[in-house]
């Protein structure tokens, strides 16, 4: 087989590098623009952080050290609705998202001090309003009656929510392939050769070309970036999780650390280790996570476990997202986060649509987010 038959067999308008939530919200927003996208996965032999993540649409406290990245973030917050909507519509898939609001539950009143004096330095970044509120212990047990007595108070953020996030990729994919997507198990990307008006990309399965090409590897991104002239330091973060079994419905509200499934299992996280690559679980920091959530909420305490697991963060050195178009190769796009699912919706709707067509939503202030900012 020759070069060119191979390349025209594996061509697309567009590329999309990765499909885990955020390569594949990125490729059904351009193909929903009408342009032909394939998405190339590596398999199940990838790191998945879109299979180990917490499944929050959490707002409060998210740019906290960058005002842009607050208010793409509250952008995503309200076109949530809309997506999932479609989603459930077009394929079925109810992805049980809700948007009731959401609690960060604070141990000490030095935790809770410090969580307050952060939300009102970000209320004073955003004249437009940032809302939240402060609550005692009283305040919050009118809210969830179960919460303990050691709780010192919580902050509330009326944006915040959660969905079930193995359904939302389901769903993702369902939709992106009825819209004509394709998706392609195509192994690591190897190499990504600019061609004048192309990109070739090189794996395992063969060659294929594109005209545009979007980095949405996660962790791979470091490798893939210099490819196309685009630095990615990215670096992984572990969080490991704890999973409870079915209990009665007590949690109508997501935490930063403890959510009930719809299903009525109780998820426990938000730990933070910098241990490289490694996604194993450790029975200290499981310890940890266990006292805290039954600290929060006693009645957990009789409540067995059934499983848990390791994840890695897709990490950059402040935090924040990048979004970058190559400057060497215009056709080459970068994008990278830990916020999946908060800013899932946003990346299906305004970034998708500045990708595919090159104009930014005026809301989104892209020079923020450009991967130029590591290097100051």
């Amino acid at each position: 087989m020759t070069e060119s038959v191979r390349l025209n067999r594996g061509s697309s308008d567009v590329a999309v590098i990765g499909g885990g939530l955020v390569g594949l919200c990125i490729a059904l927003g351009i193909q929903r623009q009408g342009q032909q996208v394939t998405v190339y996965d590596e398999g199940d032999i990838a790191l998945r952080a879109s299979r180990g993540n917490f499944g929050l649409v959490w707002v409060q406290g998210k740019g906290d050290n960058l005002p842009a990245y607050t208010r793409i973030t509250r952008l995503s917050a309200k076109l949530w609705g809309g997506l999932a909507e479609d989603l459930t519509q077009h394929t079925g898939i109810d992805i049980q998202l809700q948007q009731r609001g959401g609690l960060f539950v604070c141990l000490s009143e030095s935790e809770l001090n410090s969580r307050q004096q952060m939300l009102e330095k970000m209320a004073a970044e955003h004249p437009q309003g940032y809302p939240f509120d402060v609550l005692d212990l009283q305040q919050l047990r009118e809210l969830i009656p179960e919460i303990g007595p050691e709780v010192a108070g919580a902050t509330w953020g009326p944006e915040d929510g959660h969905v079930n996030p193995l359904y939302l990729l389901r769903a993702l994919v369902a939709r992106f392939e009825s819209l004509g997507g394709k998706l392609v198990n195509a192994g690591q990307v190897s190499n990504i050769i600019p061609k004048k008006s192309q990109f070739v990309l090189q794996s395992e399965q063969g060659e294929f070309s594109c005209n545009k090409v979007v980095l949405t590897a996660g962790l791979g991104n470091k490798s893939l970036g210099p490819m196309v002239g685009i630095d990615a330091p990215v670096f992984p973060n572990r969080g490991q999780v704890l999973i409870a079994e079915r209990v009665k419905p007590f949690l109508n509200y997501p935490t930063g650390h403890v959510r009930q499934t719809v299903e009525g299992t109780v998820q426990c996280g938000d730990s933070k280790e910098d241990v490289g690559f490694d996604t194993g679980t450790t029975t200290d920091v499981l310890a940890q996570i266990a006292h805290r959530a039954t600290t929060m909420f006693p009645l957990l305490k009789d409540v067995n476990l059934i499983r848990s697991w390791g994840a890695l963060r897709i990490m950059t050195p402040d935090g924040n997202p990048v979004y970058q178009q190559s400057e060497q190769y215009p056709g080459a796009y970068l994008v990278t986060c830990h916020s999946g699912v908060t800013l899932a919706a946003a990346h299906a709707g305004p970034i998708a649509d500045w990708i595919a067509t090159g104009i930014a939503d005026p809301a989104i202030d892209l020079e923020k987010f450009h991967g130029s900012r590591f290097q100051l």
